[in-house]
C-alpha cells in the first residue's frame, strides 16, 4: 500500500492527538474546563445568566454587553470561522482577555473571562498589553 502526502498527514495528525493527553502533569486545570458551549448569543448568554443588551445585530457579526455579578463584558457571535478571527486579530490590538468558543467570544477582565471558562469552556487569548508605550517624548 503506498501512503499520499495527505494519509501521512492524517497519520501524522492523529499521533500528535494521541500523545497530546499523556504526562500534562495539569490535569486537574483542564478537567475544570467543560466542553466548549455552542449555540446563539442568547442561548450562551442564558447558560451564564446574562441577559444580553444587544449592541450590534447584523448578518455577520451580534454583539452585546453582558453584566452578572462578576462583572460586564462583551459577548460576540459570527456567522463564520474568518470573520471571527478578524475580529479577535483586531480586537487584540485594544488589550484585554478573550474566552473563544467555536464562532462566539467574550471580552472582559482576566477574572471575568476565567469565570465564564467554567460555564462555556473555550480557549483564552490575551490582547496586546500597551502599558509599556504610554509614555511619548519628542
Amino acid at each position: 500500500m503506498r501512503l499520499t502526502r495527505p494519509m501521512l498527514a492524517a497519520a501524522g495528525a492523529a499521533a500528535v492527538l494521541g500523545l497530546a493527553g499523556c504526562g500534562s502533569g495539569d490535569s486537574d486545570a483542564a478537567a475544570k474546563i467543560p466542553v466548549t458551549a455552542t449555540g446563539t448569543l442568547e442561548s450562551l448568554a442564558a447558560q451564564v445568566k446574562c441577559k444580553p443588551d444587544m449592541q450590534i445585530d447584523a448578518d455577520e457579526v451580534r454583539q452585546a454587553i453582558c453584566k452578572t455579578s462578576d462583572g460586564k463584558y462583551v459577548f460576540a457571535t459570527f456567522a463564520t470561522d474568518r470573520g471571527q478571527r478578524e475580529w479577535i486579530n483586531d480586537a487584540k490590538d485594544y488589550g484585554g482577555f478573550y474566552l473563544v468558543g467555536r464562532k462566539w467570544v467574550a471580552v472582559g477582565d482576566d477574572k471575568v473571562v476565567k469565570k465564564l471558562q467554567t460555564t462555556l469552556g473555550g480557549e483564552e487569548e490575551i490582547g496586546t498589553d500597551h502599558s509599556a508605550h504610554t509614555g511619548h517624548s519628542g
